[in-house]
């Protein structure tokens, strides 16, 4: 049977989920381990692998990346920072994409942010530029393309801030035409979802589910994965997680021809 399973997760670095206290809730990467192994997927495609420190500074090795590399075994797996940048905000940042299948031609792509003001705790700043990354990978003899990666929150900027398709159209010029097998996830942080479905719908592309809210914070559809005509969804389901403020979206595959 030619299927394979794809879990799509922003595990926020680890912070699990605490209704009273969110923001300053513990961070437990086993319990993100758990959440993850509990879905037994074949492709698993991370946001906010790892806590932005301080002036830009950027862990090498990436910890918990490298924690996630050792105890999941029988992947492979690649990992991005985005671009370092002085400006970062205490949040998650990489990207990772691990597989049971082998990982081929790993490709970034830097996302500029625009130069758009917003306060932060009383200090003026701009957003920091974002990230797509990609890797090849084979299941049943066949040849998949995956993408991963993490869009600007506009919405999360302040009233008035005009939002620009300017990192989606980067993404979209990426897959567009694409002809063989391609899944594109991540945690695209637009929440007028319909926007950002009916803009990839134009390169061939459809979301697996858009019903189903994936962010704890607010009511919204900010997490996808993102499909082209070879491959057909089996099932998929959102399952809220207690290890992240975002909800893990595991989708069944398989290949049309």
């Amino acid at each position: 049977m030619s299927r394979f399973r794809v879990l799509q997760f922003n595990m926020q670095f680890g912070q699990i989920w605490d209704d009273a206290d969110p923001d300053h809730a513990p961070i437990d990467l086993e319990a993100t381990l758990t959440e993850i192994r509990r879905h037994d997927a074949d492709v698993i495609l991370l946001q906010e692998v790892e806590h932005a420190q301080a002036g830009g500074m950027q862990l090498q090795p990436p910890p918990n990346y490298t924690r996630l590399r050792a105890e999941l075994t029988g992947y492979e797996s690649c990992f991005a920072y985005p671009k370092a940048d002085v400006r970062e905000l205490p949040f998650g940042i990489g990207l990772a994409i691990f597989s049971r299948g082998p990982i081929r031609d790993p490709m970034r792509l830097d996302l500029p942010s625009p130069p758009i003001e917003f306060d932060f705790y009383g200090n003026k700043t701009t957003p920091t530029d974002r990230l797509l990354i990609g890797a090849k990978t084979t299941f049943h003899g066949r040849e998949i393309q995956l993408y991963n990666t993490h869009l600007l929150a506009f919405f999360m900027l302040g009233s008035g801030k005009n939002e620009s398709p300017w990192q989606r159209n980067l993404v979209a010029d990426q897959i567009t035409g694409a002809t063989a097998p391609t899944i594109l996830t991540g945690d695209f942080n637009e929440h007028r979802h319909e926007i950002l479905i009916n803009h990839f719908a134009q390169a061939g592309f459809r979301t697996a589910q858009q019903t189903d809210i994936t962010w704890r914070r607010r009511p919204l559809v900010l997490d996808h994965v993102f499909y082209n005509a070879p491959l057909r969804v089996v099932g998929s389901q959102v399952f809220p997680s207690p290890a992240s403020d975002h909800h893990a979206l595991v989708v069944d595959f398989e290949f049309v021809h």
